[in-house]
């Protein structure tokens, strides 16, 4: 490729040779389309809790919460997830009100939505879930999945809660017009320490202001004197259970 020398007052062009030869037309290029059919096949562990007083074949259905941990879990020894969040509560508290699931991711990945979503199918078909009452949380690595789960799926949560997390702020204002309508009705309370600096507070800032920029009425609490631990604080809290709780999701039957 050549570059021409620009004239006084100019703007540069960039010229091929033999550029005068060559036409742009539609003769020069062909409309073609591509379709095929990917299969993935998903294995994942994940730890189940059943409250106490759960009956599968109860008039009671019970609500759900989804729990993505952070990298320092990824793996395939179960074990770990249980440190921390929900997961840990449901340990500590066989009478914690949910039915619980908290997936592992694999050693060297991210949470992808695709899999979680067919998780989320394969429990709530399997277990008396409450379809309206399905709730969304995850720390750090966690807390980008919950942002990337409920931009892909904002129709199947009644809330989320993503804790020093992130995510494309971008990504979320083009999200389709239908997935917008159910972004701006999402209930979000995200949660962030001050003094983050691995997930700087910029990232759960920006996200919240995308969704505000919808009219969404997102919540964002920050904890001053936090570093990237903001789980623990956040998780011992009734108060995000007692949050959960309120909301249901009406657009599920």
């Amino acid at each position: 490729m050549e570059r021409t020398q620009p004239r006084a007052g100019a703007s540069d062009i960039l010229t091929w040779p033999h550029a005068e030869t060559m036409t742009m037309g539609p003769q020069n290029q062909t409309v073609r389309s591509f379709e095929t059919v990917l299969k993935t096949r998903i294995r994942t562990g994940y730890l189940l809790h059943l409250p106490a007083g759960y009956e599968a074949r109860s008039a009671k259905p019970w609500p759900l919460i989804l729990f993505l941990h952070g990298a320092g879990e990824r793996g395939t020894r179960i074990g770990p997830v249980g440190k921390h969040g929900p997961a840990r509560i449901a340990r500590e508290q066989p009478g914690f009100p949910f039915v619980v699931v908290s997936p592992q991711c694999q050693s060297g990945l991210w949470w992808q939505p695709e899999p979680l979503l067919a998780l989320l199918d394969d429990v709530t078909a399997r277990f008396n879930v409450d379809p309206k009452r399905i709730y969304l949380t995850g720390m750090s690595m966690g807390g980008f999945g919950t942002w990337s789960l409920a931009i892909e799926a904002p129709e199947r949560f009644a809330a989320i809660a993503p804790i020093c997390g992130g995510g494309s702020s971008i990504g979320l204002l083009l999200a389709p017009a239908h997935k917008l309508a159910a972004l701006r009705r999402l209930p979000v309370w995200a949660f962030h320490g001050a003094l983050d600096d691995l997930v700087k507070l910029e990232e759960s800032e920006g996200m919240v202001g995308a969704l505000r920029s919808l009219g969404n009425d997102a919540q964002l609490t920050v904890y001053a004197g936090a570093g990237h631990d903001s789980w623990t604080e956040t998780y011992r809290n009734p108060k995000l259970y007692e949050w959960f709780l309120r909301h249901k999701n009406k657009s599920r039957s």
